[in-house]
């Protein structure tokens, strides 16, 4: 398998991979082995992260953050923000080398939620009843069949806050920023690219070819990208082929139904 993946990257070149989408599940397991086998391969000099996602998972975009951290430790390491680059996909995004931010790119979001739904009155109605057994005062937390107790509510706090300090401190560690000013800015809110360089979010404004060149330079290499990925069999990459034109026959169908309404 690694073999095979080496094949696929010609010495000296800036490899491009792609964060798109939500952070979280086996897709990041997947990220973070590329990442891992970018790291090793000798013949990649350099790495582009092309993200456009939303964040996701705490505990993944932390695992990708540290990741991407291991890999710009050995070689230039370049994010490119292209749509999105919020909450947990900025975190992995300071663990580059450098930022490169599109103007109408998505900045920030700095802040962690967490949700639990409550459904004890829903049951109710449905005549549903949940018998539970717990050993330990806090096991069952965010049970959703049941109103949670003070007790419960305290401790979600504490380790969200805990989260939060974490991700406050990490950007702060990579932005070169004081704490109290990332804590400023850690408000869950967004920016655009165009703001985020004033605010020291990204180093400056850019495409993804820009930050293609970017990571040449620091490499000493030319600016030729190659895409990576790991590779997957025959079967997986047949059904997504098919998945991919259901999908895209259906977005056309309700195009044409919705017509000219809020497009851009």
């Amino acid at each position: 398998m690694k073999e095979l993946f080496r094949r696929h990257i010609r010495p000296g070149r800036v490899a491009v991979m792609r964060l798109h989408g939500s952070i979280g599940g086996g897709r990041t397991t997947e990220w973070v082995e590329l990442a891992r086998r970018l790291r090793e391969n000798r013949r990649v000099a350099a790495v582009v992260i092309d993200i456009d996602s939303p964040g996701g998972s705490a505990s993944a975009s932390d695992n990708l953050y540290l990741a991407f951290q291991r890999l710009a430790a050995k070689k230039p390491v370049v994010a490119a923000i292209s749509g999105a680059g919020a909450s947990g996909a900025y975190l992995a995004a300071v663990a580059a080398r450098r930022i490169v931010a599109g103007p109408t790119s998505v900045v920030g979001s700095i802040g962690v939620i967490s949700v639990a739904p409550r459904l004890p009155q829903l049951l109710d109605r449905l005549g549903v009843q949940v018998e539970e057994h717990t050993a330990g005062s806090l096991k069952g937390m965010g049970a959703p069949w049941r109103n949670g107790a003070e007790a419960e509510s305290v401790k979600e706090q504490a380790l969200v806050d805990a989260i939060y300090d974490a991700f406050v401190s990490r950007v702060a560690t990579a932005r070169k920023m004081p704490k109290e000013r990332v804590r400023e800015l850690a408000t869950g809110e967004v920016w655009l690219g165009s703001e985020s360089v004033s605010l020291g979010l990204v180093d400056e404004i850019g495409d993804l070819e820009r930050a293609v060149e970017i990571a040449a330079k620091m490499a000493n290499v030319p600016a030729k990208p190659v895409s990576a990925r790991l590779p997957r069999p025959l079967f997986g990459r047949l059904v997504d082929r098919i998945a991919t034109r259901v999908a895209s026959s259906i977005a056309d169908e309700i195009e044409i139904r919705l017509g000219d309404h809020l497009r851009m």
